[in-house]
C-alpha cells in the first residue's frame, strides 16, 4: 500500500466535490477498499472519509416501503425487526454475507459498490491482463480456470461474477438506489460488461450513493433467500436466489412472484421468464421444476463454471420450496 491523503469529508456535496479528484477514493466501511489496497488493484492519493456524514444511516421502514442510509451497517440493517418482519430476503442475503465482523463494519453503500472477487482481477502481479483492472488489456479468465466465473450476461471481454448477496434479493423486490439526486432500480445500475467491464455501474465520477429503498409488497414480505457455496460460512455464492410470492385468495394459485439470482452472473440477474412461467399457476413439483429451468436462458459455460448451467435451477427450486413449505405452515396448507 502506497501513502495517501486523508479528507473527512462534512457534507455530501463536499465528499462529492473531492471524489472528482484524480486518484480520489470513497471511504465507509473500508472492507472493500483495504481488501483492493492490500492486493495492489487500489491505490488511491486521496481517501475521503464519509463515516460521520449525518442522516446517511437511518433505517426507516413504513407500511409502502424501507429507506435505508447509504451508511447503515450491514449487521444493523439484517438485525432490524421490522426489515426481517417485511423484507425476510434482504435480512437473510445480509445475514449470510460476510463474516459478523465485517457485517458489522461494512455499510449498505458498500456493500452495493463491492468489487468482483474474481482471482484474475485481484492479483495484477500475476495476471496484468483483465479489462476490468486495465481496460483493453484482455481477459486472463478466457481459457483459465472459471469455477467461480459467470454464464449469464457474460462477454468476450470479461467472464467476472458480481459477488453480492444484498444486491441479488434488492433486484427481486424492485428496490430503487439514490445518488447525486437520481434514483434508479438496483437493477438498472448494475451494467454488463459488453466491451467496457471496467464500468461496472451507472455512477458517475464524483457521485456517492446516499440510500436504497425497497417497496413493501406481500412477494416483499413472504421472501426467502437460498444461498449455496463450497462451504457454510464466509464464502461466496456458487449460486442463490431471492424468491418471494403471493398467493390467489385460493390459497394455491400465484398471484405474483419474484425471483433473481446470485452467483451465476456478470450483474444481479432477474429471472423474469421464470416468474411469467408460475404466474397463474400452482407451485406443483413439476411446474416449479420446469419453470426453474428458464433462469438459464441464455447461459454459456466456460468450462468449470459448466455445474451452474444445472445448480441454479436447483437452487431456484430449493427455494421456492422452501418458501412454500413455510407458507404453508403459516397458513394451514398449500396443495
Amino acid at each position: 500500500m502506497k501513502d495517501f491523503s486523508y479528507v473527512r469529508a462534512t457534507s455530501a456535496e463536499a465528499a462529492s466535490q473531492a471524489a472528482l479528484q484524480a486518484g480520489a477514493a470513497i471511504l465507509a466501511g473500508g472492507t472493500t477498499l483495504l481488501d483492493l489496497a492490500k492486493c495492489g488493484v487500489a491505490a488511491p492519493e486521496t481517501v475521503i472519509d464519509i463515516t460521520h456524514l449525518p442522516g446517511l444511516s437511518d433505517i426507516i421502514v413504513s407500511a409502502d416501503a424501507a429507506t435505508i442510509g447509504a451508511l447503515a451497517r450491514m449487521s444493523e440493517v439484517a438485525d432490524h425487526p421490522s426489515i426481517k418482519a417485511a423484507f425476510p430476503a434482504v435480512s437473510e442475503s445480509l445475514s449470510l454475507a460476510a463474516s459478523a465482523q465485517l457485517r458489522n463494519m461494512a455499510t449498505i453503500g458498500g456493500n452495493l459498490l463491492q468489487r468482483t472477487r474474481c482471482p484474475y482481477f485481484r492479483d495484477p502481479g500475476t495476471f496484468p491482463a483483465c479489462n476490468k483492472r486495465a481496460p483493453g488489456s484482455g481477459c486472463s479468465a478466457l481459457g483459465g480456470v472459471t469455477r467461480n466465473h459467470a454464464v449469464l450476461g457474460t462477454s468476450e471481454h470479461c467472464l467476472a461474477t458480481n459477488p453480492g448477496d444484498l444486491a441479488v434479493a434488492l433486484v427481486a423486490f424492485d428496490a430503487t438506489v439514490s445518488f447525486a439526486g437520481k434514483t434508479v432500480l438496483v437493477e438498472d445500475f448494475y451494467r454488463l460488461p459488453g466491451d467496457t467491464p471496467d464500468k461496472e455501474t451507472v455512477l458517475g465520477r464524483g457521485e456517492i450513493i446516499t440510500g436504497i429503498a425497497i417497496p413493501a409488497s406481500a412477494a416483499a414480505k413472504n421472501s426467502i433467500y437460498l444461498k449455496v457455496r463450497d462451504r457454510q460460512s464466509y464464502e461466496f455464492a456458487a449460486a442463490s436466489a431471492a424468491v418471494g410470492f403471493e398467493l390467489e385468495a385460493d390459497g394455491k394459485t400465484v398471484k405474483d412472484i419474484r425471483v433473481a439470482l446470485g452467483g451465476v452472473a456478470t450483474k444481479p440477474w432477474r429471472a423474469r421468464a421464470v416468474e411469467q412461467a408460475l404466474i397463474g399457476k400452482t407451485l406443483s413439483a413439476g411446474t416449479v421444476e420446469k419453470a426453474s429451468r428458464l433462469a438459464m436462458e441464455g447461459a454459456v459455460a466456460q468450462g468449470d463454471n459448466a455445474y451452474k448451467i444445472e445448480l441454479a435451477p436447483r437452487v431456484v427450486v430449493r427455494a421456492i420450496q422452501q418458501l412454500a413449505l413455510k407458507t404453508a405452515m403459516k397458513t394451514g396448507g398449500l396443495a
